[in-house]
């Protein structure tokens, strides 16, 4: 071994360059709940937070039909965090991982966005779309890949 070699070695570092903050967007589907699982798997092995960011979506249509909206995604928002909430019980002591819940409003694009940069994601962590419109239109995942302002991973 040469000396630059050797002095290579002695600056060694321990820790990680991986990401901090893991933002997964969840809304109850089966891919959704895949991908927090991804992201959570992710964040345990890289020591991150992992931000579970849930959008509410602003349904004006059914706001104006006088339809609850609101409270139906709040409560989804309630049904989600007492699922994580569970999950995380049961893996204590097994799979530990600091996590926090947040919900912001809108579209799911742009409050991934939103959520992604107030929360400075170093990550996004998205469930594959399972609408067959979107392969047409393009999905949330494909929008945020090609806004190329974090690496991106879908889980299928």
């Amino acid at each position: 071994m040469t000396e630059q070699e050797s002095r290579r070695f002695e600056r060694f570092e321990r820790g990680t360059d991986g990401p901090k903050v893991i933002v997964v967007g969840v809304d109850g589907s089966d891919s959704s709940l895949r991908a927090a699982a991804y992201a959570a798997g992710l964040a345990r092995r890289q020591g991150a937070l992992l931000a579970v960011v849930y959008v509410q979506p602003m349904i004006a249509a059914g706001t104006a039909l006088g339809a609850p909206v609101a409270d139906t995604t709040g409560e989804i928002a309630e049904d989600l965090v007492a699922q994580i909430r569970e999950a995380t019980e049961r893996m204590r002591g097994i799979f530990d991982v600091r996590w926090e819940f947040h919900t912001f409003r809108g579209d799911a694009y742009s409050g991934l966005v939103r959520a992604a940069d107030e929360l400075k994601a170093d990550a996004v962590v998205v469930g594959a779309s399972e609408q067959a419109g979107h392969r047409i239109v393009g999905s949330v995942a494909i929008r945020l890949v090609k806004a190329g302002r974090w690496p991106v991973t879908v889980v299928p």
